[in-house]
């Protein structure tokens, strides 16, 4: 019988994100997704956490990114949170306007949306915001 739940509690430093990645790879494979599915929850973890402990915490390794990974029978669900002061995704600029294309970041969020089948950020009420994403299978 495989783990239908797991908690991370990593620090906000840059080698927190290969270890969320490998563990929700992990958890992924006992459940059974497929390569495809395996590698859009790399992509879409890669992204989620590095904005979690680069732009929400400031790789502030006092505040941790805590990451929720779960089975059900909608799919695979993750939520990452982050300790920093919150954002809108909204005014977040769209990569793919014409004056945004040669910018070097601001892809993330499209990369998170393209990989998952349902993406949704809120800010908590204790400050920090969580991104929740869900993987059918």
């Amino acid at each position: 019988m495989t783990e239908k739940a797991i908690e991370l509690k990593l620090p906000s430093r840059l080698e927190s994100i290969d270890e969320a990645v490998t563990q929700a790879v992990k958890f992924a494979s006992r459940i059974g997704l497929s390569e495809e599915e395996l590698y859009a929850i790399d992509m879409a973890m890669r992204e989620s956490v590095a904005n979690a402990v680069k732009h929400g915490n400031l790789l502030d390794e006092t505040k941790p990114v805590v990451i929720a990974l779960s089975d059900s029978a909608k799919g695979f669900e993750v939520s990452v949170r982050d300790f920093g002061k919150g954002f809108d995704v909204d005014e977040i600029p769209d990569p793919t306007n014409p004056e945004n294309l040669l910018k070097a970041t601001g892809r993330g969020i499209l990369f998170i949306r393209s990989f998952m089948d349902e993406v949704e950020w809120t800010n908590h009420s204790e400050g920090g915001t969580i991104i929740k994403m869900l993987k059918k299978h």
